[in-house]
């Protein structure tokens, strides 16, 4: 009787190490490799030489320079207290 109730409890504990899901498993990650070349423009952008389109040198130059600009100082503080309800409402009083 021993022997069984432990024979029967081994079978039990080690049919939680096997894998029940193999099909599921094979295709793990295809949904998320498939929205991200759904959402890449062009994905062959980096075999090619040709230049970009829209901008001219002095224009990618200066969009450049501000954007590098727009990091040596922090964004301005915005103080924001509104406790209890909407600001400007005007009703109630």
């Amino acid at each position: 009787m021993k022997t069984q109730t432990l024979a029967i409890l081994l079978a039990l504990l080690t049919a939680g190490c096997q894998t029940p899901t193999p099909n599921y498993d094979a295709r793990f990650g295809d949904a998320v490799r498939d929205a991200k070349r759904k959402m890449t423009i062009h994905p062959d952008a980096g075999k090619t030489t040709d230049t970009g389109l829209g901008l001219d040198g002095r224009a990618a130059h200066d969009s450049l320079i501000r954007y590098h600009e727009s990091f040596k100082e922090p964004p301005p503080v915005v103080n924001v207290i509104n406790i209890g309800g909407a600001i400007g409402s005007g009703g109630g009083r």
